[in-house]
């Protein structure tokens, strides 16, 4: 190899890199924007299901586009206007369109049937309701429910705001798995 092959293959190998470099950008943001994304959970409204600082994996395109929400799903999702935050929130889908949603008596009901909640970190304090979820739209909470800003305070979520669904905790490793329905 010459001396003059030397600068023609240094410059094809920066060439190359920067190549490498920006088409693993450039991946890597669809990837994240479109397909599945790694959250880090910043409160305690989900407690006990996740804890403060967990991260979670988040599927935003086959949740979209080929399955539909159930309840006991946990969601990523923008808030709505009247929540006065900006930051995306994790809560559990607890109605759908259509189902009538009380609490009443430290139970929550779903079309007055008493829901088995496992997942609950205590029974809600105060009675909400009764309320019908409408068209295009849920009723979520957080797990911690006494400690949890969400459907009950700001009201309906509408279903375009949701960003995804939570797949599962990757970290801490301990605590790697699917998450409570």
């Amino acid at each position: 190899m010459g001396d003059s092959e030397s600068p023609k293959s240094t410059a094809r190998f920066l060439f190359e890199l920067i190549e490498i470099v920006l088409i693993a950008f450039a991946l890597s943001w669809v990837l994240r924007t479109y397909v599945i994304e790694a959250r880090k959970i910043p409160t305690g409204s989900m407690l006990p299901t996740i804890q403060l600082d967990d991260r979670v994996i988040v599927d935003k395109f086959f949740f979209k586009h080929f399955d539909h929400l159930t309840p006991g799903d946990i969601i990523v999702f923008h808030p709505p206007p009247s929540a006065h935050a900006t930051e995306d929130f994790i809560k559990r889908v607890v109605g759908l369109p259509g189902d009538k949603l009380e609490i009443r008596n430290h139970t929550t009901y779903v079309n007055d049937q008493p829901l088995y909640e496992p997942y609950v970190l205590e029974k809600s304090k105060n009675d909400f309701g009764p309320v019908v979820v409408p068209k295009d739209s849920v009723f979520v909470m957080g797990d911690n429910r006494n400690n949890s800003d969400d459907s009950r305070v700001w009201g309906f979520l509408p279903i375009e705001n949701i960003t995804g669904r939570s797949l599962f905790r990757y970290w801490p490793i301990d605590h790697f798995g699917a998450l409570a329905r």
